[in-house]
């Protein structure tokens, strides 16, 4: 068994679709009674993913697969990065830190919008230890306005280059296949199924 650890259910599902080929029952955050709240306090988002990590395995017991992502603005200075969830605050919503991504690029023309998702996976066994990492990315332009309704976060500002249409447009199957996520989990989908599958026998 694989645990998944975030809350965000969102970012769940992707990895239910992701995972979907191989026999590997995943399970999240919100199917356990008491998870961590971890602090992300690191400074790049593979310190983050490796905490949060390293903290639900020990505390639960199990393999975890943690993640961290976020937009990076060139002409932001890599803004929000980190931040990207709370980037208009602690309590913001999706739609407001598109707002406040919209405000600092008023001025900006769109040749200079350009940007890119980042995640980066961190897999820690069940006494905390990483045994295996990828960081996964996906080019692309923010929008002057938004553009279709599906997925979260920055997604409908998010213009893909390949296809000159935002994440909220394209839809999860397209996203499934090009999203920074869904690259960093082909990168580390053999090992980690390798790991788990050794794993087996002594209940991990």
């Amino acid at each position: 068994m694989l645990v998944f650890g975030t809350g965000n259910r969102k970012k769940a599902v992707e990895l239910v679709v992701l995972l979907a080929p191989t026999d590997i029952h995943l399970k999240t955050l919100a199917d356990f009674p008491a998870p961590l709240d971890v602090a992300e306090t690191g400074t790049t988002f593979a310190d983050n993913a490796r905490l949060k990590a390293t903290e639900q395995a020990k505390h639960l017991g199990h393999w975890v697969l943690a993640d961290d992502s976020g937009l990076a603005v060139d002409a932001l200075g890599g803004r929000p990065g980190v931040y990207s969830a709370r980037y208009a605050g602690e309590k913001a919503t999706d739609a407001d830190n598109r707002r406040k991504l919209l405000a600092e690029l008023a001025d900006v023309p769109p040749p200079k919008r350009t940007a890119h998702f980042v995640c980066h996976l961190a897999l820690a066994d069940p006494t905390g230890a990483v045994r295996a990492e990828a960081t996964g990315r996906c080019h692309g332009l923010i929008r002057a306005a938004e553009a279709g309704s599906g997925g979260f976060g920055y997604d409908p500002l998010f213009e893909v280059l390949e296809y000159h249409r935002t994440f909220g447009e394209l839809g999860p199957v397209t996203k499934s296949v090009l999203s920074h996520r869904a690259r960093a989990m082909s990168a580390i989908l053999p090992e980690l199924v390798r790991l788990l599958t050794e794993s087996e026998p002594t209940g991990g």
